[in-house]
C-alpha cells in the first residue's frame, strides 16, 4: 500500500451525483417523529410548517435508496468537493504503528467543516420554495457559519441563535456569521418567549443547542416567509451528509483498500452518519463487515449513558419528539469546548443502528481530546477542530494497539473542520485551566426522570 499518495483526490466527474439514503437499507428503520401535543406520527403536511416542503419528504423518506442531488447544488459543491482523502503518513511513522491511518478532511472550505454539505441543500430548498429566510441555532458556530454562506448565496435571510457559551468563548467564528449577513444572537435571549422562560428560571446559564433550537423554531413560526433549518440530528441532514461516506469509498475503492475501523465524532450525529453511510449500507446488506465507532464527550454522553427512549429535540420542548439515546432535553451539558458535541441526543439513525448493534460507542475526557489534537496539529500540519479530535483521540488510541498486537489495520476517521476559531479552547489546555467534568450517573438519572410519558 505504500504506493497510496499521501492525498487521495478524486477527479470533478467522480462527485457523486445522488444522496444515498441509508433508511433504505435498514430493516429496523428510525421511530416516527411524533407530534408534541397529540404522540402521532409527523406527517410531511405536518412537518412542512416547520421545515421546507421537500425537506420535510426527505425527512420521512425511509424507501428511496439514491435520492439525485439538484444542479444548483452540484455547481455549489464543485466550489470545494471533492474533499480530499489523506494517507497519515507521519502520523503512522510518529506513533511507530503498523496500521495504515487515513482521514477524510472536510476543513478545506470557509466555514472550515463539513456543515457546508446540508448548509446549502437546506438553502436551495428555501430559495425553491420561495422564502424569504431562515431561522437556526448553532452551538461552536460551524453550522452557523455554513448555513450564513449558503443563505448569502441563494440571497435568504439568515438568523442564528447562537449557544451563549460558545458565542462569548468564539467571537471570530460570531463575525464570520456577521460578515457573510447573518443575525447572531446569544442564546437562550430575550427575543423570544422561551427564551425568557429559561432565563428566568436559569439566569446564569451557559445555554444549550437545546435552548437555541427552542428559540429558533418560535421565531421562524413567527415570522412569514421563514422556516427552520438544522445542522445535525435529522434524517435529511445525514442524507445530505452521505456525500462524505461517498466520496470516501470512492477513494479508498481505487487503491484497494478496506477499511477495518471507521471512527467518527458524534454529538447530533450529522459528520458520522454522512461517513459511515456506505459502509453502513454495506454491512446491513451482508456484502461487507466493519468496525463503526463513535466518539463523544464525557461531558455529554447521550449514546454510553443516555436512555433510548422518545424526548424532545429542544429544551422548550415545541418540537416534535424523536426516538433517540438521550440525557434529556432539558440537560444543560458543562461548557466543554467541543460545542458542536454538546447536544443531549442523538440522530435517531444513528440511535436505531447502535441499539440494533451494528455500531459502538466511546465517551473519552476533554484533555486527552486535546492531547490528540496537539499531536496531530504537530504531526500532520493541521489544527484540527475540538470536536475532530474526539475521532483522532481514538484513531490513535487504535493504531497505538496495533503497535502492540502487531496487526496492520485500516483505521479512516473523518476530520470535520479546522480549529482556527477555537483558539481561546487551545489556550485553556496549554495553560492548563481545561477540566473534565463527567456527570454523575445521579445527575444522569435525575435528567432522565423528566422523559416525556410515550
Amino acid at each position: 500500500m505504500n504506493n497510496i499518495p499521501y492525498k487521495i483526490f478524486l477527479e470533478e466527474s467522480e462527485l457523486p451525483q445522488a444522496w444515498y439514503n441509508l433508511r433504505a437499507d435498514m430493516k429496523n428503520k428510525p421511530a416516527p417523529l411524533l407530534n408534541p401535543a397529540t404522540h402521532e406520527p409527523m406527517s410531511v403536511e405536518a412537518l412542512s410548517t416547520v421545515f421546507c416542503e421537500e425537506l420535510a419528504r426527505q425527512e420521512l423518506d425511509n424507501d428511496t435508496r439514491e435520492i439525485p442531488i439538484p444542479q444548483e447544488i452540484l455547481d455549489f459543491y464543485r466550489m470545494y468537493r471533492p474533499s480530499p482523502l489523506v494517507r497519515a503518513y507521519c502520523l503512522e511513522k510518529k506513533l511507530d504503528t503498523p496500521a495504515h491511518i487515513y482521514y477524510k478532511f472536510e476543513g478545506n472550505n470557509t466555514s472550515g467543516s463539513h456543515k457546508l454539505n446540508s448548509a446549502v441543500a437546506q438553502a436551495y430548498y428555501a430559495k425553491k420554495q420561495g422564502l424569504r429566510g431562515v431561522t437556526t441555532e448553532t452551538g461552536a458556530g460551524q453550522w452557523g457559519t455554513a448555513l450564513a454562506m449558503a443563505c448569502s448565496y441563494f440571497d435568504l435571510i439568515c438568523r442564528v441563535y447562537m449557544v451563549k457559551v460558545s458565542y462569548e468563548q468564539k467571537p471570530f467564528r460570531r463575525e464570520v456569521m456577521r460578515t457573510y449577513g447573518a443575525t447572531v444572537t446569544p442564546s437562550p435571549s430575550n427575543t423570544t418567549q422561551v427564551g425568557r422562560k429559561i432565563l428566568a428560571a436559569f439566569p446564569d446559564t451557559t445555554g444549550s443547542l437545546g435552548c437555541a433550537i427552542s428559540e429558533a423554531v418560535e421565531t421562524a413560526a413567527s415570522e412569514q416567509g421563514f422556516r427552520y433549518v438544522l445542522g445535525s440530528v435529522l434524517n435529511q441532514v445525514l442524507l445530505h451528509q452521505s456525500i462524505i461516506g461517498l466520496e470516501t469509498k470512492t477513494a479508498l475503492d481505487k487503491y484497494g483498500v478496506k477499511p477495518d475501523v471507521i471512527i467518527g465524532c458524534a454529538g447530533g450525529g450529522s459528520n458520522l452518519g454522512g461517513l459511515i453511510a456506505p459502509f453502513m449500507g454495506e454491512k446491513l446488506r451482508g456484502e461487507a463487515d466493519y468496525r463503526i465507532v463513535a466518539v463523544e464527550p464525557a461531558s455529554c454522553p447521550s449514546v454510553t449513558r443516555g436512555v433510548y427512549a422518545y424526548d424532545f429535540c429542544d429544551t422548550g420542548m415545541v418540537c416534535p419528539l424523536a426516538k433517540m439515546y438521550t440525557l434529556g432535553c432539558d440537560f444543560i451539558p458543562a461548557p466543554n469546548h467541543a460545542g458542536g458535541l454538546r447536544y443531549h441526543g442523538m440522530s435517531p439513525i444513528l440511535s436505531q443502528l447502535y441499539a440494533d448493534g451494528y455500531m459502538e460507542a466511546v465517551a473519552v475526557p476533554q484533555t486527552r481530546v486535546f492531547e490528540a489534537a496537539e499531536l496531530f496539529a504537530r504531526i500532520e500540519g493541521i489544527l484540527p477542530a475540538p470536536e475532530s479530535s474526539h475521532a483522532i483521540r481514538v484513531a490513535v488510541d487504535e493504531a497505538l494497539k496495533c503497535r502492540e498486537t502487531g496487526e496492520e489495520k485500516n483505521i479512516v476517521f473523518g476530520l470535520t473542520g479546522t480549529g482556527y476559531f477555537d483558539m481561546t479552547a487551545y489556550e485553556k489546555f496549554h495553560d492548563g485551566l481545561m477540566d473534565d467534568y463527567i456527570p454523575t450517573d445521579g445527575v444522569l438519572k435525575e435528567y432522565a426522570s423528566r422523559l416525556p410519558q410515550v
